[in-house]
């Protein structure tokens, strides 16, 4: 485990730090820590903020800084095949019209990078064809909370997931298979897979990541990308996202920790459709629990393209 200097801002302390597994490559976890500087030593709850798809742990530094300056231990980390993570390229047979195209659709800049992307958009192929990597819904997270633990002035019993769009979704997973995070907050993440597949509401989530499906597509000698398809790519790339390890089970599982859920009701990758029979689950497993206080939605006045 290295541990390095991060940038810091006046008034506040920035570590940076790897984590790393037996796994190597996408094992190596980069961790932004960032905190106020304090004379008297105390633990304070920590806060974990994932960013959005095709960003990274340094778009959100602002956001992080202000919640430090708020007294919390922010800790913020690079999702798999995104920022210091999108260095090696997995699945090499790509062609070059998809790189021309992802120069074309984003606007380079350092926390938006195209090589970021068409590394995230490769592994999803390369899972799909060679099943090599996991790139989507996996990560390192208990070894993130080992090493939050370690530190005398985090209370690693009051740690806290806020995560948005794509990587919202990273939220109610970490929370359903690790107690340790203690309140959650996904933000337009929760979704119900298998409902989206069954109710032909999957196209908004396929055209975010459309590469690997058009090449599951090929493979399959279809046509066209149907329900068929994306249910044969989410069994492939992720297994169990679209049946036992769906929202209806797994966001119940997170009672009695609170649990808030943000959505919007323009944003087609997560169809509110889809959130009535998780929330009402939910609902009915934090009323048996006695603590129905603890279980929240809204709705966001945001409207996503």
């Amino acid at each position: 485990m290295g541990v390095g200097e991060g940038k810091r801002r006046k008034g506040s302390q920035g570590e940076g730090c790897d984590v790393t597994n037996k796994e190597g490559g996408q094992g190596l976890l980069p961790v932004l820590v960032l905190s106020m500087k304090e004379i008297e030593k105390k633990r304070r709850p920590t806060i974990v903020f994932l960013h959005s798809t095709h960003k990274c742990e340094e778009w959100l530094r602002p956001l992080l800084e202000g919640y430090a300056s708020r007294g919390y231990i922010i800790v913020a980390i690079d999702s798999r095949y995104h920022g210091e993570r999108a260095t090696s390229i997995t699945y090499r047979d790509v062609s070059i019209v998809l790189f021309v195209h992802v120069y074309l659709q984003l606007a380079y800049t350092e926390t938006n990078s195209p090589l970021g992307c068409l590394c995230s958009i490769q592994a999803l192929v390369s899972s799909w064809k060679n099943g090599d990597t996991m790139p989507f819904i996996f990560d390192t997270i208990i070894l993130l909370r080992g090493k939050m633990s370690t530190h005398e002035d985090r209370n690693h019993w009051r740690v806290s997931w806020r995560f948005d769009s794509e990587l919202g979704m990273h939220a109610w997973f970490a929370a359903f298979v690790d107690t340790h995070y203690s309140v959650v907050v996904p933000i337009v993440g929760v979704q119900v897979f298998g409902w989206a597949v069954e109710h032909d509401k999957w196209q908004a989530r396929v055209n975010s990541i459309k590469a690997v499906f058009e090449e599951a597509r090929a493979d399959l000698d279809k046509s066209a990308i149907d329900k068929e398809v994306v249910q044969k790519v989410w069994d492939r790339i992720a297994p169990g996202l679209a049946s036992q390890f769906d929202a209806p089970y797994t966001v119940p599982a997170i009672v009695p920790r609170p649990l808030l859920i943000l959505t919007a009701e323009k944003d087609h990758c997560c169809p509110l459709g889809g959130l009535v029979i998780p929330e009402s689950r939910a609902c009915k497993a934090y009323e048996e629990a006695s603590c129905p206080q603890n279980f929240n939605k809204a709705h966001l006045q945001l409207a996503f393209l």
